[in-house]
């Protein structure tokens, strides 16, 4: 047990994070909700109640699929674009897929089944985590425009207006204002890690390129 802790120390930790910033998230929502609720003369909500809503549904889902997104752009970018001296990035020079020699794609020790196999399942799994990562995506980002589709008949119930479809709300300008707000940071965050990895380091840290290294070094690894 102790060992399995430790080789997947990164994997537990951030799970643990994001279950505890969720309940966060739930515990202080439903208080809010509630405190909005009694200021309009309405009864308050379970917890269970408020957590299935739509209201918490879209919250979570609109930073989710913003976060999935920042990782599918960011998979696909470093494919083909380069950035020297970040560790972020690969040599100028390497762009592209890489030979299936750089790739070890084929028998090898160790080698992933769908590795070795040298046919569609090879590319599949070439391509799994840009398919994985741009999946999660458009599932978030179709719960999100879901349950804001709902969230807006049912204040435009409370005004006495016509519900919309969701064709006709994800073209909203409040849709795409909630969206494009976060998309703009999960970008600007990314390009920042990029860009101040060649400048800053962080010892100790596989994020960083060794405090000494040359800031044109590009990926150290490779040298």
């Amino acid at each position: 047990m102790r060992r399995a802790l430790r080789d997947n120390g990164l994997t537990f930790f951030f799970l643990a994070a994001f279950l505890v910033s969720l309940v966060g998230q739930a515990v202080v929502g439903h208080a809010y909700e509630n405190e909005q609720l009694a200021s309009h003369g309405l009864p308050g909500v379970t917890l269970w109640q408020f957590v299935t809503s739509s209201e918490f549904i879209v919250d979570v889902s609109e930073n989710w699929q913003s976060e999935f997104l920042q990782f599918f752009v960011f998979i696909l970018a470093t494919v083909w674009l380069v950035q020297r001296g970040s560790p972020e990035s690969k040599k100028p020079g390497d762009e592209g897929p890489g030979s299936a020699e750089d790739q070890q794609i084929g028998p090898g020790r160790g080698t992933p089944l769908w590795a070795r196999a040298g046919d569609w399942r090879t590319t599949l799994y070439s391509n799994s985590m840009l398919f994985v990562m741009g999946g999660l995506f458009a599932l978030s980002w179709l719960a999100q425009s879901l349950s804001g589709v709902a969230v807006a008949n049912d204040e435009a119930a409370q005004h006495g207006e016509p519900p919309m479809t969701w064709a006709a709300y994800v073209v909203t300008p409040d849709f795409w204002n909630r969206t494009l707000q976060n998309w703009q940071s999960e970008l600007l965050a990314v390009g920042c890690m990029v860009a101040f990895s060649i400048y800053l380091r962080q010892r100790g840290s596989a994020e960083s390129k060794p405090v000494g290294t040359p800031h044109a070094t590009t990926s150290v690894e490779s040298d």
